[in-house]
């Protein structure tokens, strides 16, 4: 796999640690461990073998094996940095941590993500959405693909889009890709979407139940996750029932990448953990909008999450905490 390069904010020369490579780390190997080199800080490369050796050992049910004062799992506030890190490094570290600590034991654990203009719009009129941010929210993509159990677009994604969902720009395995199609609006690309042709990664197709036989006609019961009432009688999606279908495939870990209107349905349904938001410094105007649903009426009532702000290039990536809203299942 080419190796992309992994900071968040761009700067010349090669990926350095204290000025020096890590020869001695093993690139995705959680049974590797070493030992961290007495006068050096730790870099941004070490850090994400570090988050890949956790993802692994989450996924597996086992304590993760790490280098010697890199990270250290504490009973209160979860995995902390140790030991001397870059300040690269350590940003990443915070923006990464909440999907680290997740303990999906009880139910799942979901992230959200939209990259948006200044005036909220994921694409223009048209649906031309490449690119709405910069390379460095593309990388940050691909390393919360890495770290989920599986990525999850809305059918309005892949027939317009038809993405990959792979972790081509960093170092990591491929997720799980989940097509939330609960209509199953998809199945005139069955025989043409990436997702399920190019056999880079699983792919389930999730639908209602009504759908079973057509979906699995078209590609394959295996491929196929139908689910009893995933359609409401409103028509509108029943978010927690494909949540739970989804765990019990063994997919606790959820990323839901878009569209606006996926994304926008888990958090009105209280589905969403956290949330990234990449605001580029870009007006679209009468675009189609990311975020949409039905708010409060009242100002007062609107949802005020905590939230931090990290500079991803020329983009701004707010993180916002919304595990505090997320329902009960």
């Amino acid at each position: 796999m080419r190796r992309a390069s992994l900071r968040y904010w761009p700067r010349c020369g090669r990926m350095r640690c204290g000025g020096n490579p890590l020869p001695s780390m093993t690139l995705h190997n959680p049974s590797a461990a070493s030992s961290a080199p007495p006068a050096a800080q730790w870099g941004l490369d070490a850090l994400w073998n570090c988050c890949l050796a956790i993802a692994d050992a989450r996924r597996a049910g086992a304590p993760p094996r790490l280098p010697s004062n890199t990270l250290v799992l504490t009973r209160t506030d979860g995995w902390e940095l140790d030991g001397p890190w870059e300040m690269e490094a350590s940003g990443m570290f915070r923006l990464l941590k909440p999907l680290l600590d997740c303990r999906p034991e009880a139910r799942s654990w979901v992230i959200g993500q939209l990259g948006q203009s200044l005036d909220g719009c994921i694409a223009t009129r048209n649906g031309d959405a490449r690119f709405v941010n910069g390379p460095e929210n593309l990388v940050h993509l691909h390393r919360l693909r890495a770290l989920a159990d599986a990525v999850l677009v809305g059918a309005g994604t892949v027939a317009i889009d038809d993405p990959q969902l792979t972790t081509r720009r960093v170092p990591g395995p491929n997720p799980v890709r989940v097509l939330f199609d609960p209509q199953l609006q998809l199945a005139g690309c069955a025989s043409s979407a990436h997702a399920f042709t190019d056999g880079q990664a699983p792919t389930v197709w999730l639908c209602d139940a009504r759908w079973q036989q057509r979906a699995a006609a078209l590609a394959g019961a295996a491929e196929v996750l139908a689910v009893p009432g995933l359609v409401r009688a409103d028509g509108t999606p029943a978010v927690a029932l494909a949540l739970a279908a989804l765990q019990t495939r063994g997919l606790r870990v959820l990323f839901v990448e878009g569209g606006g209107v996926t994304v926008s349905r888990f958090l009105a349904q209280g589905a969403l953990d956290r949330l990234h938001l990449a605001v580029a410094p870009l007006i679209i105007g009468n675009g189609k909008p990311g975020l949409r649903f039905a708010g409060a009426e009242r100002l007062g009532d609107c949802l005020r999450p905590p939230f931090s702000v990290v500079p991803m290039g020329r983009d701004q990536l707010w993180d916002l905490d919304l595990a505090p809203l997320r329902e009960a299942p």
